[in-house]
């Protein structure tokens, strides 16, 4: 068993694999700072000055709490939708970066494999009555 996850981990797909989430992790915290930190308070302003994350519903004691942040912060039930709202504009942004990037791969794979030009094909070979022709005529070319 051992063997075998030596095997396993030595291949070169599990260290890309490796790679691949550390760099994704990295991706994703600089989305999320991206859609909390800038474009949130955009959209917020153009809407008319709504902070999306302290978007929510207290679910219970709702008149206790100053704001959804407080009632978080206290440990109520809260219903944070406007979390929610952030975190699938994070996910739209992450999806969109990586539909460019795979269309930009494709795009070069296709470069990359284009068909070399085909040479033209050779004339076909004369079927049989031509080639008796031309004997035909090579002969009648002799007598004259």
């Amino acid at each position: 068993m051992i063997k075998e996850f030596r095997e396993f981990i030595s291949r070169g797909n599990v260290l890309d694999l490796a790679v691949a989430v550390i760099i994704g992790a990295a991706f994703g915290a600089i989305t999320t700072s991206l859609v909390n930190q800038v474009i949130m308070p955009i959209v917020g302003v153009v809407i008319g000055g709504v902070d999306f994350s302290g978007l929510g519903i207290i679910l219970k004691d709702a008149g206790q709490y100053a704001s959804v942040q407080d009632a978080v912060a206290a440990g109520a039930p809260v219903i944070q939708y406007g979390a929610f709202i952030n975190t699938v504009i994070n996910f739209l942004i992450i999806a969109f970066v990586l539909f460019m990037i795979i269309r930009s791969f494709n795009a070069m794979k296709r470069r990359a494999e284009k068909p070399e030009p085909k040479a033209p094909a050779a004339p076909p070979e004369p079927s049989a009555e031509e080639k008796l022709l031309t004997e035909i005529r090579d002969l009648l070319a002799k007598q004259a």
